[in-house]
């Protein structure tokens, strides 16, 4: 009896088969995942319940004008917009956007930066004009101002022999010009009362007057411009023959007659005006001229009687006079003696805008009351950066 006890206490400490162990333990699993699964379904169930009865609802007492969505969407407009109307910075302070938008922010000098729907607005409507803007190079910097370096020389060459020894050949010659950035302003005004109507629309009221009063100031300068706390002009630099141009020169055509154009073949005046310029920048050139201009050149016939001038037919295209744009500039001046009325160049090449991205907007509600002003600002700049891409057409006998 003692060994048989013996016998079989030393069966029971025997290990199990792994294949048992290994069952046991997935039917254990399998137990959990159907109620993890059935508690699932379950909570689904509710959530789905829930949500039909919200759907019944809001379609019987209607559904809210704003959603949770479209209110963390435009926080930036929210702010700006409470901002202009009564001064409320609280928004705007604690507002931060991501970075492929401009941050909104309380600026050193006290100012805001416009918010980014704002700003492209008035980007678009300064792009869509009749400016020099549209046909030059155009930079964005956050420096105060841009420096271009342009190469006006070729490297020299020459013809070598095998036995002869290689002559030393001419470097080519750096010019840096430097862009200095302006400030452009605007102080556009409205009654209290009138932003105190919530049907008023301040964003875009605002965006017109300032888009309207800088695309004035810079299409002026960008033409006229002396420099002096504005962009220069490219009809600043000293205007001399074509037949005698050097660099830092802008060179012209004379027409032949004192104050018009000659009497006699008139169309030859922008003929040669265009050859004047030279083949590489005439694939990219474009003339530039005011509306009284461009009234007496569309009247031009060639030799063969057939108009110079030709209206595009399609919508958004611009005029063209021996197949190449016209750009119509009320800033250009008049044909009148000595008048450099008309100008043809690669503009791209010829004129650069330097400016910072940023637009900046104070608002002032003390200095005019009962109007509250608005003070916009930004900088820009432009210059002449290369001389031999712009020709003028010069209404004199020489």
């Amino acid at each position: 009896m003692t060994e048989t006890k013996s016998r079989g206490a030393d069966a029971s400490s025997l290990p199990l088969d792994p294949a048992l162990e290994a069952k046991a333990a997935m039917s254990g699993f399998l137990k959990e995942l159907n109620g993890f699964q059935a508690d699932v379904k379950t909570s689904l169930q509710q959530q789905e319940e829930r949500l039909t009865m919200l759907d019944r609802k809001m379609t019987t007492y209607g559904r809210p004008t704003l959603s949770a969505h479209a209110e963390t969407e435009v926080p930036h407009k929210k702010a700006f917009n409470a901002y202009l109307r009564s001064g409320d910075d609280d928004g705007l302070r604690g507002l931060v956007l991501d970075g492929k938008a401009m941050s909104t922010a309380v600026a050193a000098d006290g100012g805001y930066l416009v918010d980014p729907q704002t700003a492209e607005t008035i980007r678009s409507m300064l792009v869509s004009t009749s400016s020099l803007r549209a046909i030059s190079n155009v930079v964005n910097v956050d420096a105060t101002s841009y420096d271009v370096l342009v190469d006006r020389s070729e490297v020299g060459s020459g013809w070598a022999t095998e036995a002869a020894a290689t002559a030393e050949t001419a470097t080519p010659i750096i010019e840096r010009i430097s862009i200095k950035l302006h400030e452009l302003s605007a102080m556009p005004k409205a009654s209290q009362r009138l932003l105190d109507d919530s049907a008023f629309d301040v964003e875009g009221w605002l965006s017109g007057k300032i888009a309207n009063r800088f695309i004035r100031a810079e299409a002026a300068a960008f033409v006229n411009g002396d420099g002096v706390d504005k962009p220069k002009g490219f009809l600043l630099p000293t205007k001399v023959a074509n037949t005698t141009w050097t660099w830092g020169n802008i060179g012209y055509v004379p027409t032949g007659a004192a104050a018009d154009f000659p009497a006699t073949n008139a169309a030859d005046t922008i003929v040669n005006l265009v050859y004047a310029l030279s083949a590489d920048y005439r694939a990219n050139a474009t003339f530039v001229m005011n509306s009284k201009t461009a009234g007496a050149v569309r009247k031009m016939k060639d030799a063969d009687g057939r108009f110079m001038w030709g209206d595009s037919l399609q919508a958004g295209e611009p005029a063209r006079l021996m197949g190449y744009p016209v750009l119509i500039s009320e800033d250009m001046p008049d044909i009148a003696a000595n008048a450099y009325a008309i100008a043809f160049g690669d503009f791209a090449a010829g004129y650069t805008i330097a400016e910072r991205p940023d637009i900046r907007i104070l608002r002032d509600p003390f200095s005019a009351k009962p109007n509250v002003l608005f003070f916009a600002n930004k900088r820009v700049g432009g210059d002449v950066t290369d001389y031999a891409a712009i020709k003028l057409l010069k209404f004199a006998t020489t």
